[in-house]
């Protein structure tokens, strides 16, 4: 575990059946068996990838996580210097933690009990925390996401962005277990997006929301057949009501699956849209526990709090990771007796998850909380509004005071149709004081919102943030 073994099984049952494709390149079970077997001699103990997405990759990373080898996926848009910095760290708790250097032989998985995959907290300015996972955790998180989300050994899965982003390395793992076809792209292009789903046959997509909001639109503009995808995988953010519309349209035979997790707590919950179904856009719901996921709202101090009441998202899973290798803080994974959360506020209302956002990224104004989550909801409820972002910046009398970065979503909106549009959607202490039109979402590499990003940009007064009249 968690997917040689697997992998040994399909290249021995089908060999010439397509496994991973990259940018067009391709390699069958067979071969990936094969490459990653020769690569064996040159794999050291603990591996550190930070590569762009290439068939080379793939037999890199599959070779690195061997025996009881382990293997650390760094993104290669860091700067150097914190690339060096991560490396370095890597290396001195790969000889802190006594692990052997022995080649191996085989490409088999090893103790289920072992460390496979060290994982990293996204971060471009800071040094990323480490966290560690046992094979065992991604066999349970692989079974519970197959049943979830219906993958089989027939479906061709698309993942176009970065394999260094744990949702996608997640998706190709995910896909060698089940025995079921992988395709990525060397850099996300919506052409080549496009260009795969026409002519690979891909039936089933994973990727964020600002991913699909671009290839749903550009999609129909085009006439881009997309009636062959018969499963959507979102995560990282809430589908909005436009992206989940223009998605429906685009791909009319496809169901929609979001869920929410943490990397260092593997799935939480999630839901299924199926094709035909109404859509039911908005609101703060992320669906009910995952397969083999126990869920619980507490307070800090471990307490159980009652349905309806807010407090940290806590869940007791065999998906969980075992903690951190460096950057523990005491505060980013907690455990209350078993149950284990990184800080995430929400509630539970009728079974049904409610995310109100990281505690991080809390907003405290004149004394109020105020998540960044639910204003951006509203906002994006409000006609002629397509997108928005909210954060928290200084200000001397309140604290903080909540802004907003918006994308009109046909010509221009003012602040006046904005502020009147929230009426009966947002309390009115919770609601932006300034607001900003933008010319694009403020995203990271990865495809996510960045809240830190748009306050660099009014800061900066940067073109892309325009005061809003």
């Amino acid at each position: 575990m968690p997917f040689l073994d697997k992998l040994q099984l399909w290249a021995d049952d089908r060999p010439d059946d397509t496994a991973v494709v990259v940018g067009g390149k391709r390699l069958n079970w067979a071969d990936l068996r094969d490459a990653a077997t020769l690569r064996l001699g040159e794999t050291a103990a603990t591996t550190i990838l930070a590569e762009p997405n290439s068939l080379d990759f793939v037999v890199a990373y599959t070779a690195a996580v061997a025996g009881e080898r382990r293997c650390a996926v760094l993104d290669p848009l860091w700067p150097h210097a914190m690339i060096d910095e991560v490396t370095g760290r890597m290396r001195q708790a790969g000889s802190a933690t006594g692990l052997h250097h022995g080649e191996g032989e085989q490409l088999t998985d090893g103790d289920p009990d072992s460390t496979f995959l060290i994982g990293l907290t996204s971060g471009t300015t800071s040094v990323p925390k480490a966290f560690t996972r046992s094979r065992r955790s991604w066999q349970v998180s692989f079974d519970a996401s197959i049943e979830f989300f219906g993958l089989t050994p027939e479906d061709r899965t698309l993942a176009p962005g970065p394999l260094a982003a744990s949702l996608n390395l997640y998706a190709l793992s995910e896909c060698l277990y089940a025995g079921a076809a992988f395709h990525t792209l060397e850099t996300f292009d919506v052409g080549d997006v496009h260009a795969a789903i026409a002519y690979d046959g891909v039936t089933r997509l994973v990727l964020v929301p600002t991913m699909l909001r671009l290839l749903s639109e550009r999609g129909l503009t085009g006439g881009v057949d997309a009636s062959g995808v018969r499963s959507i995988i979102c995560a990282g953010s809430k589908l909005d009501a436009r992206t989940l519309e223009a998605a429906r349209r685009w791909a009319p035979n496809a169901a929609i699956f979001e869920y929410y997790g943490a990397s260092e707590l593997s799935f939480v919950s999630g839901t299924r849209l199926a094709a035909g179904e109404p859509l039911d856009a908005g609101g703060t719901g992320i669906g009910q526990p995952f397969p083999g996921v126990e869920l619980k709202i507490m307070d800090d101090d471990g307490a159980e709090r009652p349905e309806g009441a807010d407090g940290n998202i806590c869940v007791r899973s065999g998906m969980v990771s075992n903690g951190y290798l460096w950057g523990d803080d005491g505060q980013a994974l907690r455990c209350f007796d078993g149950w284990y959360t990184v800080g995430d506020q929400g509630y539970v209302d009728s079974g049904v998850l409610h995310i109100l956002g990281r505690r991080s990224d809390m907003i405290i104004t004149s004394g109020r909380n105020v998540y960044p989550h639910e204003v951006e909801l509203a906002l994006t409820s409000v006609p002629g509004v397509s997108a928005a972002v909210a954060a928290g910046m200084l200000d001397e009398v309140r604290g903080q005071k909540v802004v907003a970065g918006i994308v009109p979503a046909y010509g221009s909106v003012t602040a006046t149709q904005v502020k009147t549009g929230l009426d009966g959607l947002l309390a009115r202490d919770k609601r932006p004081l300034r607001y900003f039109t933008l010319s694009e979402l403020p995203v990271t590499d990865r495809g996510k919102v960045s809240r830190q990003m748009l306050l660099d940009w009014i800061e900066n007064n940067d073109p892309r943030a325009k005061p809003l009249a």
